[in-house]
């Protein structure tokens, strides 16, 4: 079964005297495992695409099935239950609450997901491993780096394991250096099992995927598949 599954997805907005078609017509469909950047300039669409895939909004027409579960006639509560379970997302600006160190941070999801205390500590410390800040778990954000802090952000996104993880921009605050050891660590991801997208407009960042969907105009222009991460 495809993780996602996009069917004549439209998505229009009624702004003004006419209305914008940020998607038209996008067909996509993802396999569990696969390591997808979607790409396109300011406006090209790409950011309503991961809104969809994120069920952070829904479509106007079409149909968009998320692990099967037909996401657009769901209530708001029950679309963020499936976010929650589902897609771990990680930004360009890293949103971490500055006064909670790296662990606190971490746990916060599983806070929201009702996870007992002592769980939610060990899941955390694991999540944190996992990225390689076993030794920073007690920092605060600004006693971190900028690759450091982005770090905790993906701890942060995948400590209640989702089957999906969404990375909008996640390089763009990242020197060059850092910006490889993030890539990197998001091969790793795959590697082990996760589906990752991610959403830029930086075609070196783009590269490191094995899959190239760029959008313009709200369609998807071009679908290039390359081989796979090692």
């Amino acid at each position: 079964m495809n993780v996602i599954d996009l069917d004549d997805v439209w998505r229009i907005y009624a702004e003004g005297a006419e209305p914008v078609y940020a998607l038209q017509g996008v067909n996509l469909t993802i396999k569990p495992g696969e390591y997808a950047a979607i790409v396109g300039t300011s406006g090209s669409g790409k950011s309503t695409l991961m809104n969809i895939i994120g069920c952070l909004d829904r479509p106007s027409k079409g149909t968009y099935l998320l692990n099967g579960i037909d996401i657009k006639n769901r209530s708001d509560d029950e679309l963020a239950t499936i976010r929650n379970k589902t897609v771990g997302f990680v930004f360009q600006q890293f949103n971490l609450l500055g006064s909670m160190s790296a662990l606190k941070n971490v746990m916060l999801p599983l806070v929201y997901a009702g996870i007992p205390g002592k769980e939610r500590k060990m899941r955390a410390e694991l999540a944190l491993k996992e990225v390689g800040l076993e030794n920073r778990m007690h920092h605060r954000p600004n006693e971190l780096s900028g690759g450091q802090q982005q770090r905790v952000a993906i701890a942060r996104a995948i400590v209640n394991r989702p089957s999906i993880l969404l990375a909008d921009e996640p390089t763009g605050a990242l020197d060059s250096t850092t910006a490889g050891e993030i890539m990197d660590l998001f091969g790793r991801l795959v590697v082990e099992g996760m589906t990752v997208i991610i959403v830029t407009h930086d075609p070196e960042t783009a590269g490191r995927s094995n899959r190239i969907i760029k959008v313009r105009d709200g369609k998807i222009l071009e679908d290039i598949v390359m081989g796979k991460v090692s």
